[in-house]
Parts: structure tokens; sequence; C-alpha cells
């Protein structure tokens, strides 16, 4: 099996800038930032407080010849904060496939781009995946330049495993298709990690509780901001909480333990109460699904028997 692998380009020949083109502020202090190898940079960048930014970030998007936005608006503020003049591309879910082919050209004729997403590491949750494939793909050097997250510095506050853990990204919007892809992570032996709109944590919330039982879990807000706020406990708690409040304001990561690995084998009759309480309000691929987590039976016995008692149930 071959593997494709990107030859990283000599720098490129072309004399240094001064600091008013290809520089940045900080400290109060003026730098000038080297020029950079062709390729794509994948920058990462703040997720609220402006100053979780590298010296290294800073100077790649100094010197880069583009920088690519996934909103001009938002990455010109930081721009603008720390004296940055390179000048700005829009790059974004409804013009990717139109601009891509020309962001390649630009490249492959020796180019420096720097990637940057709204807030966070590129990549997760926005379209850059496929800039930085089809990049790969025609031997373009890429390259990570790292940096804030808000997955991980929601990770180390929550207060839960960090192990292992499975990032989601956001759950559907409608309850149907929420509880059965939730369903679908129950057995997942990690954290799960997952991005929420602010006016559904509460339903979402309950769903986590109604189909993962009690697990112990977090709610992340508006994380390196002045107003950071990270609320611990159990999902039913924490459910029936913001079911009684108004829906929280900013960006919100939710983080649900996993499950317990010394839960101890149901008898009969305790299963059977367990398929049948999930059956409430999940199918019964779900339902088996869930149980099979939450008591360590296997899938195809609890599936089996949930079939059984769905068939009673209708009789």
């Amino acid at each position: 099996m071959t593997q494709n692998v990107s030859k990283k380009p000599v720098a490129p020949q072309r004399p240094p800038v001064g600091v008013g083109s290809s520089g940045f502020t900080a400290f109060g202090l003026k730098a000038e930032a080297e020029p950079l190898t062709p390729g794509l940079h994948v920058v990462a960048t703040p997720i609220g407080n402006l100053a979780d930014i590298s010296l290294r970030a800073l100077a790649t998007l100094a010197a880069a010849d583009a920088v690519l936005a996934e909103d001009t608006r938002v990455t010109k503020k930081l721009l603008a904060h720390y004296g940055i003049a390179t000048p700005l591309v829009a790059y974004h879910e409804h013009n990717a496939a139109v601009m891509r082919p020309h962001l390649l050209a630009r490249l492959a004729n020796g180019a420096a781009l720097a990637l940057v997403s709204d807030a966070g590491t590129p990549l997760v949750s926005d379209p850059g995946f496929k800039l930085v494939a089809s990049a790969l793909a025609e031997n373009i050097a890429v390259t990570s330049v790292p940096g804030a997250s808000a997955i991980l510095a929601a990770l180390v506050v929550a207060g839960l495993p960090t192990d292992r853990f499975f990032f989601e990204g956001f759950l559907p919007s409608k309850q149907v298709a929420r509880r059965h892809r939730i369903a679908e992570l129950a057995a997942v032996p990690g954290t799960l990690v997952f991005f929420e709109s602010p006016h559904r944590v509460a339903e979402t919330l309950a769903d986590l509780h109604a189909v993962l039982g009690q697990r112990e879990a977090a709610v992340a807000r508006e994380l390196t901001k002045h107003f950071e706020t990270v609320r611990r406990g159990a999902l039913a708690e924490l459910a029936a909480t913001f079911a009684g409040e108004p829906p929280p304001k900013g960006e919100i990561v939710l983080l649900v333990g996993p499950p317990s690995a010394d839960v101890a084998a149901p008898d009969a009759a305790d299963l059977d109460a367990k398929i049948s309480k999930a059956l409430e309000t999940l199918s019964v691929k779900e339902a088996a699904t869930v149980v099979s987590a939450e008591t360590g039976q296997p899938r195809r016995k609890v599936y089996a028997r949930a079939i059984e008692l769905s068939a009673r149930a209708r009789q």
C-alpha cells in the first residue's frame, strides 16, 4: 500500500518585508514575520480570549499571501487586534466548491495560504477538510499551526475521564433523530463531547438522560471568555436545572461521562424492566442498544427480548 506523502518545498526566495505589510504587533512591540514556505498552513485561532494565540500563529498569518477565513468579519477583528494587514479571502461552506479550484491553483503556483476558522482549530465543524484533502492529493504541503480547541478546553475543566473521548459535534435538531443518534453512541467507552445551540441545551440534556441513564455530565459555556461557566452534575440534575431557566447565551459544549464498567448483570426481571422502560420512548433497535450498553448484556440477547416485549405490549 503506497502512502501519499507531501514534500515540503524549500523556503521561497523573496526579500524580507517590513513590519507594515508582513509583521504583527504583540505586547506593544512590533515584530517582523519571516517568509513562509509555499503551501497550505492550517492555523488555530482563539475560541474567545484573543490572548490565546501563539506567536507562531501570528507570524504565519502575517507572512501568508492570504488568509482563508470562514467569516472575514470575524477574522478581520483578530488581524486588526494584532496589526496584521494580510488580505482576507472568504472560504466557507456556501462557496467552497467554487473557491477550492482557484485556491488550489494559487497553491500550485507557489502561494503560501493560511486557513482559519471563526474560532479554534480548523477542520472541526467547518469546510476545511476538503481543501486539505485536495491539497494533499495534489502533493501540496499542508502544515499545522496548533492552538486553541473548544473540545480540549472543555475536557480539561469538566471533571470527566479524558483518557478516551469521542467528539460528535452537533446532534440532530429533531428529537427522534437526536435520540436515535444518542442510542448509537451509548456504548462508546469514553467521554462524549457535543456542540449544541443554546436554545436546545435543555431538551438535549433531557434526551441524553432518557437514553443514556444517570451519567455524570458537564455543560461548558463561553470558554475562555469573561462569562465562562462550567456546570457539573448528573444528567437528570442538569436537565432539570436548564429546563427551569431561560436558555443560556453563548457557545456551548456538552460532555457526558462514559458508561459504568462495573454494573452488575441484572436478573431476568430487572432486564425486562429496563427494556420496557426504554421501549416507552425508543424503538426496539434503539432500546436494545441503550440497554445493552447500560447492562453489559449482549446486544443480540437484549434485542431478541425487546422484540418479544414489544409484541406482548401490542397484544
